[in-house]
């Protein structure tokens, strides 16, 4: 299976651990990921309150760069699947603005229309073109004993309906029960970590990271998975600044979903980015698991 994959700057820096599990992973799924030649940074969140016309062609760009051989691009990052989803849509339905950012493409000698590129998270490839049949056949380390919450973040599930409910999504829930792991109920999957509010103020961003860490703690997760490069800087980074304004003690590790994906399929752990993280995972996993080093290799 093929597909075109933006990779975003975020797995080129702050998620390079989400970066090394995608791949690793994608090897053993049998997934090819055609990296998109020449990308651009989706203009992430900032640019869209900036400029729009700037920031749609900003993110058209990557569409228009997508072999049409392909015809579909997936990304890990929520911020730039939201991005590219969202320009898609409105050049569908603005011919106006559609216009004026093909004006802008043709300026670099390129050109897009829109719906010629279905733009995919990678966890809707994942569960739908892989499947339950197709992930359980690859599973050599089942994740029996850990305790997970899947957190989804507020950027992948809404607006767009593609794959998910916006409200209460359960495909990450899926997957990892496909892994064998026991996931947790986490009636705050889907709310904001506060993205770069801890810019501007600490107070608010603090305490929608507090929530995010006491519902986990509150249900006995081992882990938080998440599928938001932005959403596991906030937890993991802040992680004890959190406590220090509390008064709180939370050692939760935050990792990404890949990376538990990865460990069930037998993929080593140093391969999939563990130990990149601020709050270290790999105790608690292999603890959890009883684990060996996995011979099996991506």
């Amino acid at each position: 299976m093929k597909y075109a994959f933006y990779p975003g700057c975020s797995l080129q820096l702050t998620a390079v651990a989400y970066d090394l599990s995608v791949k690793a992973v994608a090897r053993v799924l049998d997934l090819e990921l055609l990296e998109i030649e020449d990308w651009n940074c989706c203009g992430a969140t900032e640019y869209w309150s900036q400029d729009h016309l700037a920031a749609c062609a900003l993110a058209a760009r990557n569409l228009a760069l997508v072999d049409p051989a392909v015809g579909q691009v997936t990304a890990a990052c929520a911020a730039c699947y939201l991005n590219l989803r969202k320009v898609d849509d409105l050049m569908g339905t603005h011919p106006g603005l559609a216009q004026r950012v093909e004006d802008a493409l043709a300026a670099g000698g390129l050109s897009y229309s829109a719906g010629s590129v279905k733009v995919r998270h990678l966890l809707d490839v994942i569960c739908n073109d892989v499947g339950a049949a197709g992930v359980r056949s690859k599973v050599t380390k089942p994740l029996e004993g850990l305790r997970v919450a899947p957190y989804y973040g507020c950027q992948v599930v809404r607006p767009y309906k593609d794959f998910d409910d916006p409200e209460y999504p359960m495909r990450m829930d899926e997957l990892l029960t496909w892994l064998g792991a026991e996931v947790v109920d986490y009636p705050v999957k889907t709310h904001c970590c506060g993205g770069h509010l801890t810019q501007i103020s600490e107070t608010e961003a603090f305490e929608l990271i507090r929530r995010l860490l006491q519902s986990a703690d509150d249900y006995r997760a081992d882990v938080i998975a998440c599928m938001c490069p932005m959403c596991q800087l906030n937890l993991d980074a802040y992680q004890g600044r959190v406590n220090n304004f509390f008064n709180l003690d939370f050692k939760m590790p935050i990792i990404f979903f890949t990376q538990l994906l990865g460990v069930a399929l037998g993929i080593e752990m140093e391969k999939l980015g563990f130990g990149k993280e601020i709050v270290s995972a790999e105790p608690v996993i292999r603890a959890k698991l009883n684990a060996r080093p996995a011979e099996a290799e991506a």
